[in-house]
């Protein structure tokens, strides 16, 4: 993982998606609340960068992740700065783990996490406060950050780019930036 800034909320946001989903909820006390943020989902891909907000890799086709979950609180569902990008799978890893058992990509340091060569494993670094270090720990392994295959497949593939010269360091970083993070650390 590593720190995203805020998102600011698209102009027409409140008036397409907060307003007609609030009233929607008003009527609906049960079930899972109406879609009305995937229309902004391009909005919120590109002030990620395309990257996943948890796993910090490019993410063509991501999802638009409630970071307090609708199951959770279902006053916070059409609320942009709830709203996380990420790969549909590791949102529906998240499932509806309370957001106090997560770390908000928002509010972590960079440095935090480190990614491992050669095994392009994440693990928590000494970087990261000592009270969130089990929670970090957790988030690995529930979110499959650590060493799932699914996202080791992805690793591998944009650290073999990057040796076979495919892409340069500048497009690595913009693409998986802890992988670049670790080719800097290790090159040094």
């Amino acid at each position: 993982m590593i720190r995203f800034e805020r998102v600011s909320e698209p102009p027409d946001f409140d008036e397409q998606a907060r307003v007609p989903g609030n009233r929607w909820l008003a009527t609906h006390p049960d079930g899972r609340p109406r879609d009305f943020w995937t229309p902004f989902k391009g909005d919120l891909a590109r002030g990620f960068q395309s990257l996943c907000a948890y796993s910090a890799m490019y993410e063509p086709v991501g999802t638009v992740d409630h970071f307090i979950s609708c199951h959770e609180d279902r006053s916070k569902a059409y609320e942009w700065g709830n709203y996380r990008y990420c790969a549909a799978w590791i949102n529906s890893s998240k499932d509806n783990l309370p957001a106090g058992d997560l770390l908000d990509p928002f509010d972590i340091e960079d440095g935090w996490f480190e990614l491992h060569l050669p095994s392009l494993q994440l693990r928590v670094s000494d970087s990261i406060p000592q009270q969130l270090r089990e929670r970090a720990r957790n988030v690995l392994v529930r979110l499959h950050l650590r060493d799932d295959e699914r996202v080791m497949r992805q690793r591998v593939e944009w650290y073999r780019m990057y040796q076979s010269g495919e892409l340069s360091r500048d497009g690595l970083a913009g693409k998986a930036p802890l992988i670049a993070a670790a080719i800097d650390g290790h090159e040094r």
